[in-house]
């Protein structure tokens, strides 16, 4: 399966799902124009790893022992709030199986409403996650 790399721009966020490392990153703002069209890369791509990890599984063939997530965001809209939920939530289906997965929320330092974010996230998730404040981030 190849990588997905989407590059960062003004209105739209830094996407990496490397399936080699098993590691997946989103780092910048989230405020596209068209929210759906700019996801649907991200959702397929999703569908697809989740079929091949689950496929291995059904084969008794080795499955990845761990996947990584790390969220960099200064920001996202409501609109995107629900796909990055969603992305989450077919990556927690991971865990469900038995895989190692770390979800690592950064934040700029003192900025707690995206914190809490994280945190909504976490517990609408029912999953943890490992909270780095990024110190000087606001400086």
């Amino acid at each position: 399966m190849d990588t997905l790399k989407i590059d960062q721009t003004r209105n739209t966020p830094k996407i990496i799902f490397d399936p080699v490392n098993n590691k997946f990153e989103i780092t910048g703002a989230s405020r596209p124009e068209n929210v759906r069209i700019f996801y649907e890369p991200v959702v397929i791509w999703l569908e697809n790893y989740y079929t091949e990890i689950l496929d291995s599984i059904a084969k008794g063939k080795p499955v990845i022992e761990k996947f990584i997530i790390d969220i960099k965001l200064g920001y996202f809209n409501s609109s995107s709030a629900k796909f990055i939920h969603d992305a989450l939530h077919r990556i927690h289906q991971l865990y469900d199986h038995g895989i190692d997965v770390k979800a690592k929320w950064y934040y700029d330092e003192g900025d707690d409403d995206m914190r809490q974010a994280g945190q909504d996230l976490s517990e609408m998730l029912d999953f943890p996650f490992i909270y780095h404040e990024i110190k000087g981030a606001n400086k």
